[in-house]
């Protein structure tokens, strides 16, 4: 995927240092990412001439939600946004700039703060732009099939790994969508408690794992706990707790991922198997107070 990447980038500032950090892990990812500064760009309208051009961006990021965000409201590709701090802490102050971020806040694919602070201060002045809900709104959210990836933005759990074909199937299907839930560093769901997430889960079609490396996968115990179907990435660490067409689903390319779940969505028998076979495996192998008497007995030969 091609990622325009709009921030403040006057050299050797915290911006610049940041910018080029999130640049790295996109393009860790496998994505191509172009930095550009942001006052490169008069207008939205400049940005918009950009996207027009060969080769095409595919979706886009800015940093600072008034400087960044606002060249990214006429775009025409799905963007997110990095809180910068001054827009925050400062431009929320003038009622226009104020008004503009709320805006670029609507219509962002997701929000990035880097500390609970920062995120609380957004909450308090952008009191009209709902951040803490799911943010998948259609007139349809009764046939919604929402495939839910819980996970951080880090290289090892490659949450970007399967958006380039994700999107494809979207454009054919829009009542198919990937949400990604995650702690502190990105989200399209703000950070929620377990009981939120829980809750996520249970209104979710099917819990997704993407990790290029797990050990044991406490999001995908949770998923066949509370019955939802699951597609894992085919790593050892998953395979280990996933057993192909039996306990869930094994993928091993983003095609696979759509191939597999196209199926899934059609074939109820299966859908039933993999819930009714997941729950059996939990109360088997993963059974809450078989294991609580077994931490109990180990944590008995510490005395």
């Amino acid at each position: 995927m091609r990622v325009l990447f709009l921030a403040p980038n006057s050299p050797k500032t915290g911006n610049c240092t940041t910018a080029e950090r999130i640049r790295n892990h996109i393009v860790a990812a496998g994505h191509t990412c172009v930095l550009c500064d942001t006052r490169e760009f008069r207008s939205a309208s400049d940005v918009s001439s950009l996207m027009m051009q060969e080769p095409r961006f595919q979706a886009a990021l800015a940093i600072h939600l008034f400087k960044g965000g606002r060249l990214l409201l006429d775009a025409g590709v799905p963007f997110g946004v990095v809180f910068g701090g001054t827009d925050v802490n400062e431009d929320v102050k003038d009622e226009h700039k104020r008004a503009v971020m709320e805006e670029v806040l609507r219509k962002a694919r997701f929000a990035v703060a880097f500390t609970d602070k920062l995120k609380g201060r957004a909450e308090d002045h952008c009191k009209h732009v709902p951040l803490d809900v799911l943010g998948v709104r259609t007139k349809q959210e009764e046939n919604l099939r929402v495939f839910l990836l819980v996970c951080g933005l880090r290289r090892v759990k490659d949450p970007l790994y399967l958006l380039e074909v994700f999107a494809e199937w979207h454009s054919q299907n829009p009542l198919v969508v990937l949400i990604i839930i995650g702690p502190k560093v990105m989200y399209l769901a703000a950070d929620l408690s377990q009981e939120d997430l829980h809750a996520a889960m249970q209104k979710s079609f099917a819990l997704v794992n993407s990790s290029l490396s797990e050990g044991m996968s406490a999001a995908i115990l949770e998923a066949m706990d509370l019955g939802l179907p699951v597609l894992a990435r085919d790593v050892p660490g998953n395979a280990a707790i996933v057993k192909h067409e039996v306990t869930g689903l094994l993928y091993s390319s983003p095609q696979e991922f759509v191939s597999m779940s196209r199926k899934l969505l059609d074939d109820h028998e299966l859908q039933e198997r993999l819930v009714r076979n997941g729950k059996n495996y939990i109360t088997t192998c993963h059974n809450p107070m078989t294991e609580r008497i077994a931490y109990q007995k180990l944590v008995e030969t510490l005395h």
